[in-house]
């Protein structure tokens, strides 16, 4: 409790009433000082009294219309308050609007003596990404002799996420796809709510497991079986190489696919899937968190994609989707090539070496040459060293872009290989290029080379492969394929 300048001036005028008192041996002015003192005095008492009665009775409100919004967005913060009783003091109630955000005008309200209730709203700009909390409101209450500043009110919070797609497309050659996370079947007998079968009773079993309704019905003892559901473990692997940087502004292939990521980790999360997370720039692993049920895992991972940006070249090899790496990436991925194309993979037999050997020994050559390069590259690489450390059966989901097919090719194999299903989340470069969809027919015959690509690696047995798109340019693009085939 402080004092306003009002008492303030009242004790001091009983300080120098009380020295002249004394001084000049004045009853009066001492006993005028001493009653101006007991009636500060018993204010104080009735003003403490009057302000337990306040905070007993006061509720204070402060809430944004909004609770998740995009960077630079503004949304309406409103503050009211209500009091049970009204009381003679005058009240300014302050909301606790967090530091990262950016009001139009403050965020107050005033109720004079003996007013119940008020609200106020404010416009308030969130130009901060990340989790915002309110703090606590602040009341000052005074009566003008005596000022007390108490702390109250709800703490909302305010999620602001980066700018980024708003329209995204998620599928197979243009048609939209969900994708599914939590329960799945596991194709084994066991506990669920899925029924499977209907057998006899063995004796020895527990009496529990009898299904009355059928025993009833067919005179016999008879258990149901049914299909096991386990929490898919789902590890992520995200590709924010500086290939992921293209693309306009808040709109960028890391965007996309950080918004799918986003997605399918709220989904897996809701549902109890176990949840880890690899991210893999250009020099390598940036970020490494295995697979795990941790309540505080999700978090973590959420605020470790929102915090993702793609990062410059590094000094390792990095492998450009050139034209001769295609052409390397369709003879590994089983796509037909031209005789030229072949020649120039494999390459001439030497001299003096048998038929035999010199059938082989380019094949073996090119073999060499295309694994050491790919050896070398961080994500590649990223999920083997993951996937050594795994224990069990993961759902493999890897974000990435278009611009290393040989790479994602050894790594999709590489966790084939070892019984885990992948999916491939793989955004098109050519939809991402600052002119892409001026030059529409040319950009189809590339969109449609790279949905052949997609298909390849959708074909392969326990992958997934969905293409991450703008789906206005697209749905242009698409559009603009039909018109041709329709003219041929």
């Amino acid at each position: 409790m402080q004092l306003t300048h009002r008492s303030q001036g009242l004790v001091a005028l009983v300080i120098v009433l009380a020295i002249l008192g004394v001084t000049f041996a004045r009853p009066v002015l001492l006993a005028g000082g001493v009653l101006i003192g007991a009636w500060i005095l018993g204010a104080q008492t009735q003003f403490l009294a009057t302000l337990t009665r306040l905070t007993e009775g006061l509720v204070v409100r402060q809430w944004p219309e909004r609770s998740s919004l995009r960077h630079g967005e503004q949304t309406n913060v409103r503050i009211a308050v209500r009091q049970e009783v009204a009381v003679p003091l005058s009240l300014n109630i302050e909301a606790g609007v967090p530091t990262a955000a950016v009001p139009n005008r403050p965020v107050t309200l005033e109720l004079e003596p003996h007013e119940r209730e008020a609200t106020h709203t404010v416009s308030v700009s969130w130009p901060v990404t990340g989790r915002h909390q309110f703090e606590d409101a602040t009341v000052t209450a005074t009566d003008g002799l005596f000022v007390e500043t108490v702390t109250t009110g709800q703490l909302p919070t305010v999620t602001v996420e980066p700018r980024g797609p708003r329209h995204i497309h998620v599928g197979e050659g243009g048609d939209r796809f969900a994708i599914a996370s939590g329960e799945h079947r596991t194709g084994r007998l066991g506990a669920g709510l899925e029924p499977a079968e209907l057998r006899e009773y063995v004796p020895g079993e527990t009496v529990s497991r009898i299904d009355w309704k059928a025993t009833a019905r067919l005179a016999k003892p008879y258990v149901r079986e049914y299909e096991a559901e386990s929490h898919r473990r789902t590890l992520f692997v995200v590709d924010h190489r500086s290939a992921l940087s293209m693309g306009p502004p808040d709109e960028t292939k890391l965007d996309y696919l950080r918004d799918v990521a986003l997605a399918v980790a709220s989904s897996a999360h809701q549902l109890s899937d176990p949840l880890g997370l690899i991210t893999v720039g250009d020099r390598g692993v940036t970020e490494r968190g295995s697979v795990s049920a941790s309540a505080d895992r999700y978090p973590l991972i959420r605020r470790r994609l929102l915090e993702l940006e793609p990062t410059a070249p590094g000094d390792g090899p990095l492998i450009q989707q050139t034209r001769s790496t295609r052409r390397r990436t369709q003879a590994w991925l089983g796509r037909s090539t031209t005789p030229t194309d072949r020649h120039q993979l494999l390459g001439e037999p030497s001299e003096g070496d048998s038929a035999f050997v010199a059938s082989l020994e380019p094949f073996y050559t090119a073999q060499q040459r295309y694994r050491e390069p790919i050896e070398e590259q961080p994500l590649y690489r990223a999920l083997r060293r993951e996937l050594a450390a795994e224990t069990g059966q993961l759902w493999v989901v890897i974000f990435t872009d278009d611009s290393n097919l040989e790479e994602l090719y050894e790594a999709v194999t590489a966790a084939r290989s070892q019984g885990h299903d992948v999916l491939v989340a793989l955004t098109p470069t050519v939809l991402f290029e600052p002119s892409g969809v001026d030059q529409v027919e040319h950009v189809y015959d590339r969109y449609h080379a790279f949905e052949e690509d997609r298909r390849t690696f959708a074909r392969m047995h326990r992958v997934t492969a969905l293409e991450v798109a703008p789906r206005d340019r697209l749905s242009a693009v698409l559009a603009r394929g039909r018109t041709k085939r329709a003219s041929q």
